[in-house]
């Protein structure tokens, strides 16, 4: 999910409660105080009005949301406990976003804290994300994965390295090790990885939800119309996500914004912003998204 920001530079509320409803209207579950709602750059009461929203909209509807400590001081387990309490009281599914803390950690340290917040009990989501989208972001040894996999209340994890190899690597072994396990994809320029057994928890997905509710209907029918609608999601992936990575957010804001889904086009005040020169080029997309999406399925 997408926080969209006025031009003032504070969170549009009402924006992003038509995007929730967008999301669970296209049957896609939001996840909000990702990398992509700009978690990282929230003020813990941001965070916090994020949540309520979430709840309220949800209605009993699933939804997931980012576990964040970054800023919080004390023992990071014990953050991180308090912060799934906090989501699971707002009737969320929380997802353990990393932090700088768990990059300085060596792999042993990094599970010792991920089995204390297991203790806490289930469903939980794991995260590894590359230092392309953030500073504190950190991939884990293959070890590290299998070795997560091993906690029950775990039930799976977002890999998103934007390596093809790395994630395929992962597939197998949940395969083979705990086939219940889900990875979720988070390689935004290889969007056809659920094709290959992973899930998907994408930044990209938030631009055209429609488009992808689409595309999975079509991919579960053996229509290969989700070859076409696959091939233009992934171009629009190659130019939001391009470097530098983290400005793929302001991409979302002009596209949704030329949509008429959003009120402006702009970013978090702190976030890198893409050139004006882009819009032409997220414009072809969009009409040629449209006209897909007009086709009866």
């Amino acid at each position: 999910m997408l926080l969209p920001f006025t031009s003032d530079g504070t969170p549009d509320w009402e924006g992003f409660r038509a995007l929730l409803a967008r999301t669970w209207t296209a049957g896609l579950t939001p996840a909000v105080n990702m990398d992509t709602g700009y978690v990282h750059l929230l003020s813990p009461a941001e965070r916090e009005c994020v949540l309520g929203i979430a709840e309220e909209m949800a209605a009993g509807r699933r939804y997931i949301a980012g576990a964040f400590i970054d800023g919080l001081e004390g023992d990071p387990a014990r953050r991180y406990v308090e912060t799934i309490d906090s989501i699971r009281r707002r009737h969320g599914v929380p997802i353990v976003f990393q932090c700088s803390a768990l990059a300085r950690m060596s792999e042993d340290a990094i599970l010792g804290v991920y089995r204390e917040i297991a203790a806490t009990g289930g469903p939980l989501l794991a995260f590894e994300l590359g230092s392309m989208f953030a500073t504190f972001g950190r991939i884990y040894s293959i070890e590290l994965f299998e070795r997560l996999m091993e906690i029950e209340a775990f039930v799976g994890l977002k890999h998103s390295s934007l390596d093809r190899g790395s994630e395929w690597d992962r597939v197998a072994r949940r395969d083979r090790l705990r086939p219940d396990f889900r990875v979720y994809t988070g390689n935004d320029l290889a969007i056809d990885m659920v094709f290959y057994g992973s899930d998907y928890l994408l930044g990209l997905s938030a631009f055209s939800v429609e488009g992808f509710a689409v595309r999975d209907r079509l991919w579960s029918q053996s229509d290969q119309r989700a070859m076409g609608l696959n091939d233009l999601l992934q171009y629009l992936g190659q130019v939001a996500f391009r470097a530098p990575v983290p400005a793929y957010r302001h991409s979302a804001a002009q596209f949704l914004h030329m949509q008429g889904a959003i009120a402006t086009s702009c970013p978090h005040p702190r976030s890198p912003r893409r050139p004006d020169s882009d819009l032409p080029l997220l414009r072809d997309i969009a009409d040629r998204l449209r006209a897909e999406l007009s086709r009866p399925e």
